[in-house]
């Protein structure tokens, strides 16, 4: 087994344990044993459980910001890929849903960076016109991506729509597309 090859299934490990736990409820024991490899060998690539955390938070931070490309003058169509990605990844926001509770680990700095240059570039698109400039940006992107991930399983508050509502997945996405469109005045463009 190589050391790039381990290191995969550490992460691998890790991912699983952080998204199910969190940073304070995993175990380094519980990630070595899913990881087939001793336990030092975590410190040895790692440093310590908190430096693991960001790592596996910087991988799949980038694979979401890929997914979801951020597109300031189409703020529904964003909404609809979070709430895809989301929906087909649902570890992922468990994962960042405890990054942002507990706050143990330092966190990425490109998390921030990446928050700061989409709020930039929708200052521009409010100045443009091109989006209602009557909302601060900092709320106008939570309120999308909010909605976008409100119908998710992880949602702190509950799945609103279960498998024996009316509503369909589908349904609830293009519900959340439209809601995003009135919020942020744009035209929902299609295939949203």
């Amino acid at each position: 087994m190589t050391a790039t090859e381990t290191k995969q299934r550490i992460l691998d490990a890790a991912f699983a344990e952080f998204a199910e736990y969190g940073v304070a409820g995993a175990r380094v024991d519980r990630i070595a044993k899913n990881a087939r490899c001793n336990k030092n060998l975590i410190y040895v690539y790692f440093d310590n459980k908190e430096t693991l955390f960001a790592t596996v938070l910087q991988r799949h931070l980038s694979d979401a910001y890929a997914g979801a490309p951020f597109d300031p003058d189409d703020l529904p169509g964003l909404a609809g890929r979070v709430f895809d990605l989301a929906r087909s990844n649902p570890g992922v926001y468990r994962l960042l849903a405890w990054a942002t509770l507990e706050r143990t680990a330092a966190l990425p700095s490109t998390r921030e960076q990446e928050h700061d240059r989409k709020l930039d570039l929708l200052r521009e698109r409010q100045k443009s016109g091109a989006v209602r400039d009557d909302i601060p940006p900092t709320l106008l992107l939570m309120a999308v991506l909010a909605l976008a991930t409100a119908w998710s399983p992880d949602f702190p508050f509950g799945r609103t729509a279960n498998p024996s509502a009316d509503l369909t997945d589908d349904e609830v996405r293009d519900a959340v597309v439209r809601m995003v469109a009135g919020i942020t005045g744009q035209q929902e463009r299609p295939g949203a």
